[in-house]
């Protein structure tokens, strides 16, 4: 289904707030707010500090993670008035790693338009500051916050030879790094903190000497991690040698046949059966 965003029918706009500093926000999304008919917002009290330093005074409709599902229809029965709404969080691009999604898929799903304005944001200023490649990249937000679970994820990510950006809080900030460190190896990091706030802090190092420093340092994190730049070429090896060389190395048979699968982009069935065949 196309949409066009700009037909003058009721919509909702996901408009960025700032991160930090009160001056990052848009002439565009100040207007948005000034005009919209109402503004769901994640904490009424953080937005309303917001509002009231730009004198604007609209109504703001509680909506975050835990009641998103059941803002739909009240979302809907008000954009089928013909209203406007406004969606902001308490920082940076709703969506991104903040609530948001789950209002736009319901508002899309009704056939309404969703507009999102361009702003503030954490992972772009991070990024472009890091002195890490810059493209591609892989954003992933924040890491599970359980440990073994953050722990498969980077199992699942090392490979990837792309620069790849986390959010991190300050209460996990050292054991995700020494998690990286055991999983990822010691690669090449940017570690923002407070972005565009009077105490930002960017370090920029290997892990291992990254993670001595974190231990004073507070506030919100966003870790750049280089990618994977060991360049491997299997085109000498077959299956068997392939397989026998993670073995070898102390991977378990059922993993090295995994890894071997997607790194050939073969069916696991056939690599179980190559390797067992020759074994």
């Amino acid at each position: 289904m196309i949409q066009s965003s700009y037909d003058d029918s009721a919509s909702l706009y996901l408009i960025p707030t700032p991160i930090g500093n009160m001056e990052d926000i848009t002439i565009r999304s100040l207007n948005v707010l000034k005009t919209v008919d109402e503004i769901f917002c994640e904490d009424t009290r953080t937005s309303g500090i917001l509002l009231k330093n730009y004198d604007i005074k609209k109504k703001l409709v509680s909506c975050h993670e835990y009641n998103e599902d059941k803002m739909i229809d009240y979302a809907v029965s008000k954009l089928k008035q013909g209203l406007n709404l406004g969606l902001i969080t308490d920082q940076g691009s709703p969506v991104i790693s903040d609530p948001g999604y789950v209002i736009a898929r319901g508002v899309i799903e009704a056939g309404f338009n969703v507009i999102s304005l361009p702003g503030a944001t954490a992972f772009v200023p991070a990024l472009s500051s890091s002195g890490i490649e810059p493209s591609p990249f892989l954003f992933y937000g924040f890491l599970n916050s359980k440990t073994s679970k953050r722990r498969e994820e980077l199992e699942n990510l090392k490979d990837l030879k792309y620069t790849i950006i986390f959010y991190e809080s300050v209460h996990r900030i050292k054991e995700t790094l020494q998690i990286m460190l055991d999983i990822l190896g010691d690669r090449n990091i940017s570690l923002s903190r407070e972005i565009s706030k009077v105490h930002e802090e960017i370090v920029r190092d290997k892990i291992s000497n990254v993670i001595p420093l974190v231990a004073d340092m507070k506030g919100e994190f966003v870790i750049v991690v280089e990618g994977n730049k060991n360049s491997y070429d299997f085109s000498n090896l077959d299956i068997y040698s392939h397989v026998k060389l993670y073995v070898d190395d102390g991977m378990d048979t059922k993993e090295a046949i995994k890894k071997v699968a997607k790194e050939r982009n073969l069916p696991k069935s056939v690599v179980y059966s190559e390797y067992h065949r020759k074994k």
